[in-house]
């Protein structure tokens, strides 16, 4: 989990909801812990998915208020916990997606690499975008925008796709499944 993305891109500011335009945002890390910045960057809190962001919070602030409330963590997982009780695991998740976004090119990997090794169940294609994004305030605020365009873009794309074919024409319309790395 980066925490300065993950605290920017579900609800960040009120002007600017992905909610409020009509979509429909789940965050999930996909590594094997829950890792949030220490007192220094080789010293990171280290939590099981299992934790809940309730007890993550109140042993940050047993740790260190000052540094944790300085940083953001603390916020970050206070808003957090309003939303969900702990996080998600995305390898764990069996959930169907019309579209995954992620922020960093070894997740994007870790995605790619999961949905590959799941048996087809529904097969329902996925697009997968990656966005690059570098861990820290100004870059998440920014790429949260982007991120928002980009999803208003693909919407709009598709429904213009969509419109051109006739309303009584009952046969079926598939889209290729595209994976993008951008960045």
């Amino acid at each position: 989990m980066n925490p300065s993305r993950i605290i920017k891109l579900p609800s960040f500011f009120p002007f600017l909801s992905f909610s409020k335009r009509g979509f429909i945002v789940r965050s999930f890390g996909t590594g094997t812990h829950v890792k949030l910045p220490g007192p220094a960057p080789d010293k990171p809190n280290v939590y099981d998915f299992k934790t809940t962001y309730d007890q993550m919070y109140n042993d940050l602030l047993r740790k260190d208020k000052e540094l944790y409330t300085q940083n953001g963590i603390l916020h970050m997982l206070d808003r957090n916990k309003r939303i969900k009780p702990r996080p998600e695991r995305f390898q764990n998740c069996k959930d169907v997606f019309d579209l995954i976004l992620t922020c960093e090119e070894r997740v994007y990997d870790q995605v790619v690499e999961d949905l590959n090794s799941r048996e087809q169940e529904t097969c329902q294609p996925v697009h997968v975008i990656n966005v690059d994004i570098q861990d820290n305030h100004e870059e998440a605020t920014l790429g949260a925008f982007l991120i928002c365009e980009l999803c208003q873009c693909v919407s709009i794309f598709i429904l213009t796709f969509l419109l051109q074919f006739p309303l009584w024409d009952t046969r079926g319309c598939l889209s290729p499944v595209v994976i993008l790395n951008p960045c």
